[in-house]
């Protein structure tokens, strides 16, 4: 639907066609497809132009954002898919403005809320945990993935939303509170614990790999966690350089049979990318040992769903399958504990453990996978 609204607010889009109109100026905005992005800053040069998945809205700043959600909602019955604010050195005034915003305008508490950036950092990534409204930070490599993560964002939102109610109560702390602060803890004192006490095996994986071939020796890629929150997943190398590139080489190859249309799971047995030592490291898990700095971080916790990568992710964003985002990402967990290894596991059996976890999930149960993950650390099989 194409409309012009010569008393609409003079925003900017990307799709938009310039007109005068005597001395009011104002911009013809597509809005056809269901999904509005609204951008909030200087857009990006390589941000998409408007497609049948969404319209790109841009707004100068917040109170002119703040003006074009108002006039969506009332012009157009619409409100924005995402909210995208673009970072600069002056966002603290301006995300304690949203974050009032959204507290007086809950119908929006849905919305997923991304910060972008033209580079990552740690300080940026602590944003989310400062100001609980931001879901993700993203930069330029996130926009082909911005359709499955918007729909999985907003889903786990949507999950959250609780009526409000009229008349304040005192917290109180149910089971879950309690085992989702343990849980913290024992994360952060066993991978802490562990990082220190592994040193010296981690120093030497690290020279044998150097030895053995040229390359990085940690493998460095971008996983998908909880709540579809994408983050840097460590472990040391096992495959040979470039790895990644001839993946599509080895498709048929693939133990997991998908359907086109379903879940995209990615495993070869004897895959032969991995090298010598390669092999030895991944059925003893002694190449796992970098994400304990994970755990560290918070991006993962010790036991939970195996995050994934992002072309992995993005085939399970139906109804049917984003339950397992919902338990936090983890180096263990009941797929590891259960069928680890094994070549005769489907996808949906795979997909089916992960959702069995996340809604089972508790701190007694985390100390049941732990005790009997170390029987589940040698791989029967190279996969």
């Amino acid at each position: 639907m194409n409309t012009l609204t010569p008393n609409l607010l003079q925003v900017k889009s990307i799709k938009g066609t310039y007109v005068e109109r005597g001395t009011t100026n104002t911009y013809r905005v597509s809005l056809h497809p269901e999904s509005i992005v609204l951008f909030v800053g200087n857009a990006p040069h390589d941000m998409p132009e408007s497609n049948e998945q969404f319209s790109y809205v841009v707004a100068e700043d917040t109170e002119d954002a703040r003006k074009v959600i108002h006039q969506l909602q009332h012009v157009f019955k619409k409100i924005p898919a995402v909210i995208i604010y673009r970072y600069q050195s002056s966002y603290e005034p301006a995300l304690k403005v949203w974050e009032t915003y959204f507290s007086t305008h809950q119908f929006l508490n849905t919305i997923p809320f991304f910060i972008y950036t033209d580079a990552m950092s740690d300080n940026l990534t602590s944003l989310t945990q400062r100001y609980r409204f931001i879901d993700d930070v993203i930069d330029s490599s996130s926009w082909d993935m911005l359709a499955g993560k918007v729909t999985v964002v907003s889903k786990f939102k949507r999950m959250r939303v609780v009526p409000v109610k009229k008349s304040a109560e005192k917290i109180k702390y149910n089971g879950r509170t309690y085992s989702n602060l343990l849980k913290r803890s024992m994360d952060i004192f066993l991978a802490g614990m562990g990082l220190l006490l592994l040193s010296p095996v981690m120093l030497v994986i690290a020279a044998l790999i150097r030895l053995e071939s040229k390359g990085p020796i940690f493998y460095a890629a971008k996983r998908a966690g909880r709540n579809y929150r994408i983050f840097k997943f460590y472990k040391f190398r096992t495959m040979i350089p470039d790895a990644d590139k001839k993946l599509q080489q080895l498709k048929h190859l693939n133990q997991y049979d998908g359907s086109k249309d379903g879940p995209v799971f990615f495993k070869v047995s004897n895959d032969p990318r991995i090298t010598k030592l390669g092999h030895f490291l991944r059925n003893t898990s002694l190449d796992e040992l970098p994400q304990l700095l994970n755990v560290l971080k918070g991006d993962m916790s010790l036991v939970g769903n195996r995050p994934l990568p992002l072309y992995e992710a993005t085939s399970l964003t139906t109804d049917e399958w984003v339950e397992r985002f919902l338990a936090p990402a983890g180096i263990t967990g009941l797929w590891q504990v259960s069928k680890r290894g094994k070549k005769d596991m489907s996808v949906k059996e795979r997909i089916d453990l992960d959702i069995n976890y996340a809604n089972k999930r508790s701190f007694r149960y985390d100390i049941w996978l732990i005790m009997n993950t170390p029987f589940a650390l040698v791989q029967k099989d190279n996969v």
